[in-house]
């Protein structure tokens, strides 16, 4: 969970965040009352709203979320054409930085490819969205690193041993795995902001924002534990990555992997059937690849730009 400090410097106005609202609303082409599900993005939980005096301001938490579209959308722009976003969509508030890795992959499964180039337009779509939402006040792509980091979060999983290297790009299935680091932190920081929408309209468009995610997780986890009926050993990597994220974004045993005692377990859910959610600090946990309380490292080596930017400590 966020200290008191951090939640204090969160909700203070920065000149990032003094936004007019109506301004805001216009740019994002909604109305006033079209976008209110876009600001709740996965830049809040509901553990971390309920310990401040006052919520965090709309600029804060849709730029929280254009640091993760970023990070998204380079990867899989990569993947699928082997270069990234547009200079026309790096640009900002912030330390701009550039990204380390990254490389087409040569897909053999025709499905895979076409899953893999969807989604990075529905990513590569989301920049464009927040940063018109923002207008002058879209931070810049902070340096992003979709190469080694993949190393270090498959070599904390188990998946590969100290000193070799694990490359996403290298096939259709280390993609998919790779992508798997990503999908179902985004579902469960989405699912984290739903209790702090009250507006109706707020909350049919949060819906439609995570039933993307939803839908890019279920597509992930089902292609691969498809892949790995006939593979065992993909299940079991999986599965490793799931409790590696486990035991960065704090203590409570919440991320599933996609088998549970052999039994295939696509959608992670609790005994109710619902997703889980995630704060803002346990998301940074991940990204960071730091169980600790730090700003940056992981794929984000030089850290997010903007006011969230703090990972959240062991007792996310």
């Amino acid at each position: 969970m966020f200290d008191d400090k951090f939640i204090t410097n969160a909700i203070n106005r920065s000149s990032e965040t003094k936004l007019d609202r109506r301004a805001l609303l216009t740019a994002a082409g909604l109305g006033a009352a079209g976008v209110g599900a876009a600001v709740l993005l996965p830049a809040m939980g509901a553990a971390a709203v309920t310990q401040a005096a006052a919520p965090i301001s709309d600029g804060s938490i849709l730029n929280f979320a254009l640091n993760l579209e970023y990070l998204e959308a380079e990867f899989y722009l990569h993947a699928v054409t082997g270069s990234g976003l547009p200079s026309s969509l790096i640009a900002g508030k912030g330390t701009a930085g550039a990204v380390t890795g990254g490389k087409q992959v040569n897909f053999k499964n025709a499905a895979v490819k076409a899953y893999a180039t969807e989604i990075a337009a529905d990513e590569k779509a989301h920049v464009a969205f927040l940063r018109a939402a923002l207008g002058s006040a879209a931070v810049a792509r902070p340096a992003i690193n979709i190469s080694d980091a993949f190393t270090a979060a498959a070599t904390a999983a188990g998946v590969i041993k100290p000193g070799q290297t694990f490359d996403p790009y290298a096939d259709d299935v280390s993609f998919l795995i790779g992508a798997f680091i990503f999908e179902d932190v985004g579902v469960t920081a989405y699912k984290g902001a739903a209790p702090l929408i009250t507006n109706k309209t707020y909350l049919e468009a949060a819906a439609g924002i995570l039933s993307v995610e939803a839908y890019h997780a279920g597509i992930v986890r089902s292609t691969l534990f498809g892949l790995g009926i006939e593979t065992p050993s993909i299940n079991d990597t999986v599965n490793k990555i799931s409790d590696a994220r486990d035991s960065l974004d704090g203590s409570t045993d919440l991320d599933q992997g996609i088998t549970v005692n052999g039994v295939a377990n696509l959608v992670p859910t609790d005994k109710n059937g619902i997703t889980f959610s995630r704060t803002p600090g346990q998301v940074l946990n991940i990204a960071y690849l730091n169980p600790k309380a730090v700003t940056k490292g992981g794929f984000f080596p030089g850290g997010v730009n903007g006011d969230l930017n703090t990972s959240g400590g062991a007792a996310s």
